[in-house]
């Protein structure tokens, strides 16, 4: 088993969001009012990214996208085989292009007009966020089908008429799991899912989402306002911690202006500490200063990623408790650092009993205590 800072076994995140004003071009059809929208989330074996199926277009099309919590919009690609009769480009100046942050007007598609291609059409900058290409593209609105929920069950389904999206290219999708058609994104603007489905349908601006390790056991991302029941009788939105969302005032996107800030999630960790003892840290690379440092939460790094020094305290702190408890480090296998023998360790219901890492947040009332089916993997033959 090795040491490769997984943070995700069953993990769940609620995320409040406060914009000023809202997207013009929004617009729902539901049953009746609805609380909030519920949206399956399952982890690709091959990749370890994690997607969701949307049913978007006109006829209805089920399509998967790659699940990216630190981009600002949904980008689809429209190169290929798209064929909707409720697409609509979103035309220079409208609201709906400053809203979205639109980088400019596309005037120079010589082909007829198809979806991408739309002379007069705000345009933006979609990008693979994993392999760090990005293009630009067409600003356009379509329709997309939720499901609704009272955060037990699933309810009826739930339409938004015009969904805004950037229209991506086919040479963006290598990098992306098997079968993908673009990424979804979660972050802190307009035209991101969560703030998009709350003005539509008006419940809370806040999402939650859950994920699972195992491409065997799926995920859930909660649009709106809770229960967020993952088991009968057990609603985790009573038993959330809470820290607050920072702004880095610098974007992190592979492409973006001076002066530009991120639309990523970030977070302040005070401490760290194994096995119920603080390790000692440089604190300083815990802030965001002129946009290093922080705490960035992340659905495209498979594996947490930490700054060098604080991973060479942690991995140091690590490998003394599991010494103590005669777990024994064996030679390291790549991509990991420290990796360790089976041979003494307990496989429990929270995973192999190794000793426990505690990540600390500002403001919050308990710590993220990392067990050990979050902080090993099993790299194969005993290890």
């Amino acid at each position: 088993m090795a040491l490769p800072w997984s943070f995700s076994l069953n993990l769940c995140f609620l995320f409040l969001l406060f914009f000023h004003g809202s997207l013009p071009c929004s617009s729902a059809a539901a049953a009746s009012p609805l609380t909030a929208l519920v949206l399956p989330v399952a982890k690709d074996a091959a990749t370890k990214q994690y997607v969701v199926s949307l049913q978007h277009k006109t006829p209805l099309r089920s399509d998967k996208f790659v699940v990216d919590l630190g981009s600002g919009f949904l980008w689809v690609d429209c190169t290929k085989d798209y064929q909707s009769s409720t697409f609509r480009p979103v035309p220079c100046g409208a609201a709906t292009c400053a809203a979205a942050g639109a980088l400019g007007c596309t005037g120079a598609c010589y082909s007829p007009p198809r979806p991408g291609c739309n002379n007069n059409t705000c345009s933006g900058s979609p990008g693979n966020t994993i392999t760090h290409l990005s293009t630009s593209g067409d600003l356009s609105d379509d329709t997309l089908v939720l499901r609704s929920t009272d955060g037990r069950s699933s309810g009826p389904p739930a339409t938004v008429t015009h969904f805004v999206f950037m229209c991506g290219a086919t040479l963006l999708l290598p990098g992306l799991a098997a079968g993908s058609r673009g990424m979804l994104g979660l972050g802190r603007t307009a035209v991101a899912a969560p703030h998009q489905l709350a003005s539509a349908f008006g419940f809370k601006r806040k999402f939650a989402l859950c994920l699972s390790p195992s491409a065997a056991s799926p995920g859930v991302i909660f649009f709106g306002d809770g229960p967020y029941v993952m088991q009968p009788g057990v609603d985790v939105s009573q038993s959330m911690a809470y820290t607050k969302l920072l702004f880095n005032p610098v974007s992190t996107a592979g492409a973006y202006f001076a002066g530009e800030r991120s639309v990523e999630y970030f977070v302040k960790v005070t401490s760290i500490a194994v096995s119920g003892k603080t390790v000692p840290v440089n604190t300083t690379l815990l802030d965001i200063h002129k946009s290093k440092g922080g705490t960035k939460i992340s659905t495209v790094v498979p594996y947490t990623r930490l700054e060098s020094s604080i991973y060479s305290a942690v991995e140091v702190a690590f490998v003394r408790e599991a010494a103590a408890r005669n777990i024994k480090r064996v030679a390291a296998v790549k991509p990991f650092g420290a990796c360790f023998s089976t041979a003494n360790v307990a496989n429990t219901r929270t995973g192999w009993a190794v000793p426990e890492i505690e990540l600390f947040f500002e403001g919050a009332s308990a710590a993220w205590k990392i067990a050990g089916a979050n902080s090993m993997v099993a790299a194969g033959n005993g290890v």
